[in-house]
């Protein structure tokens, strides 16, 4: 059925269902939707005000045309049964207003993917503030090395795959649950359409400080989630947050603790953890006891506690430990986490989604362990509504510890963030200063590749953090860094 405001304006006959525009189409969860709708038999086309690599490049290759910019006549090209409206689309959006004009049914993504693929399918719900991409992609791989032919779709490229998305065959379904908010008609997080019969919470700190009041406010949708499982589901819930720990013990499920080292009370927990460029390697406690060697083809402590929580829902999922140890050491990780893009001149340069100040300190951290003799060079964009405001100011000043230098983009003022709600940068820099960090900043991308290209030397390492694109920072770096060589040759 098809909503606005929360009323039905029309109803979807799904057995006439043929043609699906999504407007907003060039977002990560979007534009994979649009691909597996594509896959599954469905006539798809989409429009966006902006469309950039990789997603322009995923869409053209699925032969899905995007029009731009939102327009009216948009509709009378691609004459649609059923509209899907991204969260980024606003009520005044012409196309948008347009769909309500014309009652063509309109659905939110996370409400069409319910209905067209999750009520036939068993849903693995990855959901909580970080590490939601990384698990679901991980849970989906280890499925698909366990021969379970699983559908999933994460917000992310899934390097094993080199897609955002899997449509198997098999029971199970891996989907990313996201706590932001749904559509302009349903200001509801996304996660509450999924329908959960398994799930991983890993972990609860306030984030997007645009639509959550507190962090009470933001647990508040969590609470929610974990009341949809069912009983007969289970709930596996990181032990590093003991805020996450009692808001799963709410829910009717099963639930089951997990850590990335040995702790007390943990039923799945990890010791004897080691580090390379390759990885990471240990031991699987299971109720206190070890079970199984395992290796992993992403390194950072973060990662093996993100492990852990994968083998908790696996092992409820009734593979083996062998199964799952097949897929963790296969496992290749995500483009954007941690993603080696090159090295040149002997700068190895490293991309990474990490905004949340939790995020960086465990990127960074991560990337210490892994290559302990180089300088990491922290390059920072705060991009997102949280990043943005001082309401984490404090916790930037420590996330980057264990980098030599980082250097911050100054972000330019974004109308919905109040000027005094703003993020310090300057004060920033000085209490990195203070805790030995040399640390400076620049208002633009270009001055952040010309002070990068000159001042990197061989064996530095560039960790570059963002949740945009960047304005194209790395791949821009990645073309100074060879001219620059040549020229000091």
């Amino acid at each position: 059925m098809a909503e606005d405001n929360g009323k039905i304006v029309n109803r979807v006959d799904r057995s006439r269902l043929k043609r699906i525009h999504l407007l907003g189409i060039a977002g990560t969860g979007m534009g994979s939707f649009a691909g597996m709708l594509k896959e599954a038999g469905y006539e798809v086309s989409g429009s966006d005000e902006k469309v950039y690599p990789p997603m322009s490049d995923m869409l053209q290759a699925w032969n899905i045309p995007v029009l731009t910019p939102y327009s009216p006549e948009n509709l009378d090209r691609t004459k649609p049964n059923l509209a899907i409206i991204g969260n980024v689309i606003r009520r005044e959006n012409p196309e948008a207003a347009e769909v309500r004009a014309r009652r063509i049914p309109q659905m939110s993504f996370p409400s069409a993917l319910g209905w067209l693929f999750l009520r036939s399918r068993h849903p693995i719900v990855i959901a909580g503030t970080h590490g939601k991409t990384t698990v679901s992609a991980m849970m989906g791989h280890v499925l698909v090395a366990a021969r379970r032919d699983p559908s999933f779709l994460v917000g992310g490229v899934a390097r094993n795959y080199d897609a955002n998305y899997r449509l198997g065959r098999g029971a199970h379904f891996v989907i990313e649950g996201d706590e932001y908010d749904t559509a302009y008609f349903d200001k509801g997080p996304k996660f509450l359409h999924y329908l959960p019969r398994t799930a991983v919470l890993t972990s609860i700190e306030l984030d997007h400080a645009d639509i959550y009041r507190d962090l009470e406010h933001y647990q508040s949708s969590f609470e929610k989630f974990v009341g949809l499982l069912p009983k007969s589901g289970t709930l596996a819930v990181s032990a590093s947050y003991p805020n996450a720990v009692a808001i799963a013990r709410g829910s009717v499920a099963r639930v089951v603790v997990y850590s990335g080292h040995k702790d007390i009370g943990a039923d799945y927990a990890a010791r004897g953890v080691s580090f390379s460029p390759k990885g990471a390697r240990f031991t699987l406690l299971e109720g206190g006891k070890p079970v199984s060697e395992l290796e992993l083809g992403i390194g950072g402590p973060h990662n093996v506690e993100n492990a852990v929580g994968v083998y908790a829902a696996a092992r409820a999922l009734g593979l083996s430990a062998d199964e799952i140890g097949r897929g963790f050491a296969s496992f290749t990780g995500v483009r954007r986490r941690q993603e080696v893009r090159a090295e040149i001149g002997g700068v190895l340069v490293i991309d990474d989604f990490a905004h949340h100040p939790t995020a960086v300190r465990e990127t960074v951290a991560a990337i210490r362990l892994q290559y302990p003799s180089r300088k990491i060079w922290a390059v920072f964009e705060p991009r997102s509504n949280t990043s943005r405001r001082n309401i984490h100011q404090q916790e930037y000043a420590g996330a980057f510890c264990g980098a030599t230098r980082a250097t911050i983009k100054i972000p330019e003022h974004h109308d919905q963030v109040p000027l005094a709600e703003e993020l310090d940068v300057h004060k920033l820099l000085s209490e990195l200063r203070q805790r030995g960090i040399e640390a400076d900043s620049a208002n633009e991308v270009q001055q952040l590749v010309d002070l990068v290209t000159k001042s990197a030397r061989p064996g530095d390492l560039v960790l570059a953090m963002s949740n945009g694109s960047f304005g194209g920072f790395v791949e821009k770096l990645l073309q100074a860094l060879p001219r620059e060589r040549e020229r000091q040759v």
